[in-house]
């Protein structure tokens, strides 16, 4: 049975955008008050589905089928990817050599304001492209801990530079999401991204510095704050621009790591700068007492993973994984891939005005909503990084039965956040094809040519809530688009900046202020950490909605074109 959208069902405009917005409302609204996020995300899903039926009119054969589609693109690609990183984070943890990489990390400077940009923005750039989801602030605020920091420094200054990196985070997951639920292409938000966050990527550590030491310890050591951010800024536009969004933290923190450890070698600030209440020349971890072997052979897994990603990553590689094309079939034709339309689904919603330009004469789209879901079980991400987990499991000599123990113990630990990612998608999805993100998206076109100011704070609001810029995406990201295309403002620019405001969230979401506190044994002290970061957050979330101001009116040259 067709079913043509309904944007204003109870007849009052403003009445129906309350309606609409009741699913993100109960969701953010939960978690506001503490809920935890399964229980948040299960509710607002709840919630979604009533809304949608009873509410917008929606079949509910096809309410049940776009939550069943969006689950299983939450759990693939997406939940496949996250657990697959994470349990090779998992590996090197128990195998010890960890250890190495931290302390190679670690023991390269005497200086705070080195150790804070190597470990909180370098490193921790890396680890959130490796990973995400809160695991870069975990391991960089530990680690600062251990080595003397202070617990609200080492929470807040691990907060504070896990900005700019997380639109690429967890090799592009919030990227590959945001293009899947807009329907943008996905090349194009890469590229939008990359050419409005590496503007902050050298705005971050000196802001990260000047966090600690002032602006007069800024002037310092100003040769690594600029080999730092640019190092990494230069690799994030380039690998953006013209790879795509998977390896761009992965690429780019290594890049700056590396970058930033050479110029210590030649380079060291005159003064060390150390806080006010530890002594001034306290002992740190010495370089030399780990070989260059050791630390190689430590960080063989991370390559690993940096290479297999980067595979996986490339279209022509992709393609052969999948069984190739119509007409040049391969041997993994219709094994490696399989689609389905989702039944009671696909072809069955239309769009009608004022959200899409009508035939003459329709009252409904030309074409129908597709709703086609591939399992591409051997090209997804995250089965390269499962399989650098394997190759890696055999560098550190891991026996088989611990390497399925470990796989058992991740998907254990993660089951709760699995779930989380999935309901949070299959919300988003209901949301998209019931039409009420369209409602939401009429509401918002009120604020008219001043707009490109609020979508990047819309996304702030969405990850500061929901924790994730991947779960802001997926809440937002056809809003923006069906905004943008109501103010006649280019989709591209206007979506990816729910990503790119999104990221200045992330310092202030409930699950990373939890994540900084239990790291740092501030438990109960989440307030005060809160309190440390907000303002920080604010201010730098209006600057990308300044930036993306000038470039709607004053610099659209800098938008790319977004492909077929």
């Amino acid at each position: 049975m067709d079913w043509v959208q309904v944007y204003d069902p109870l007849h009052a405009p403003w009445l129906s955008t309350l309606l609409a917005a009741a699913p993100i409302v109960v969701l953010l609204g939960l978690l506001i008050v503490g809920q935890s996020a399964p229980r948040a995300a299960v509710a607002g899903l709840a919630v979604a589905l009533a809304v949608a039926v009873f509410g917008f009119g929606m079949p509910s054969s096809a309410a049940l089928a776009a939550a069943v589609y969006g689950a299983c693109f939450g759990l693939l690609p997406i939940g496949w990817i996250v657990l697959s990183a994470v349990f090779l984070f998992h590996l090197t943890v128990h195998s010890g050599q960890f250890e190495v990489v931290k302390h190679s990390v670690a023991a390269i400077s005497p200086d705070r304001r080195m150790q804070a940009l190597l470990i909180a923005f370098s490193f921790g750039t890396f680890v959130e492209g490796a990973a995400g989801f809160g695991t870069p602030v975990a391991i960089s605020a530990a680690l600062m801990i251990g080595l003397g920091f202070s617990p609200l420094y080492a929470a807040g200054l691990a907060l504070l530079a896990n900005t700019s990196p997380v639109a690429f985070g967890s090799l592009g997951t919030p990227i590959i999401t945001l293009a899947k639920i807009s329907g943008i292409d996905e090349m194009a938000l890469s590229q939008m991204a990359g050419r409005q966050l590496p503007l902050f990527s050298l705005i971050v550590p000196a802001w990260l510095v000047a966090t600690m030491a002032g602006w007069r310890g800024v002037l310092g050591c100003w040769p690594a704050i600029l080999v730092c951010g640019g190092s990494f800024a230069t690799i994030q536009f380039l690998a953006a621009n013209y790879h795509g969004p998977s390896l761009v933290d992965v690429v780019g923190g290594l890049g700056s790591l590396l970058s930033l450890i050479v110029l210590l070698r030649f380079w060291q600030p005159k003064e060390v700068w150390r806080f006010p209440d530890e002594p001034p020349h306290s002992e740190a971890p010495a370089l030399e007492t780990l070989t260059r072997r050791q630390v190689a052979y430590a960080w063989v897994p991370w390559l690993l993973l940096s290479i297999f990603v980067f595979l996986w990553g490339g279209p022509d590689f992709r393609k052969a994984l999948n069984g190739g094309d119509a007409e040049h079939p391969n041997a993994l034709a219709g094994i490696s891939k399989l689609t389905w339309d989702v039944p009671s689904l696909h072809g069955k919603v239309y769009r009608t005005a004022p959200v899409v330009a009508l035939p003459a004469g329709a009252d409904r789209a030309a074409e129908p909503e597709k709703a086609t879901y591939d399992f591409n079980w051997l090209s997804a991400t995250g089965t390269g990084i499962f399989l650098a987990a394997i190759l890696s499991a055999c560098w550190l000599r891991i026996a088989p039965a611990r390497f399925a123990a470990e796989f058992l113990d991740t998907l254990a630990r993660m089951r709760w956040a699995l779930l989380t990612i999935a309901c949070m998608l299959a919300l988003a999805f209901i949301t998209k094809y019931s039409g009420s993100d369209a409602t939401l998206g009429l509401a918002f076109t009120k604020t008219g040519w001043f707009y490109p100011f609020f979508a990047p704070l819309l996304g702030w609001l969405g990850v500061a809530l929901t924790g994730s810029d991947t779960s802001s995406n997926a809440l937002f990201g056809s809003l923006q688009r069906i905004t943008a295309e109501q103010l006649h403002l280019n989709p591209v620019l206007i979506v990816a900046s729910n990503s790119t405001g999104g990221v200045m969230g992330k310092m202030i979401d409930a699950q990373s202020i939890v994540v900084a506190a239990v790291a740092t044994e501030q438990s109960g002290g989440e307030g005060k950490i809160l309190r440390f970061v907000l303002l920080h957050s604010i201010v730098l979330a209006c600057l990308v909605g300044l930036l993306t101001l000038l470039q709607a009116y004053a610099m659209p040259w800098m938008i790319p074109v977004a492909g077929p």
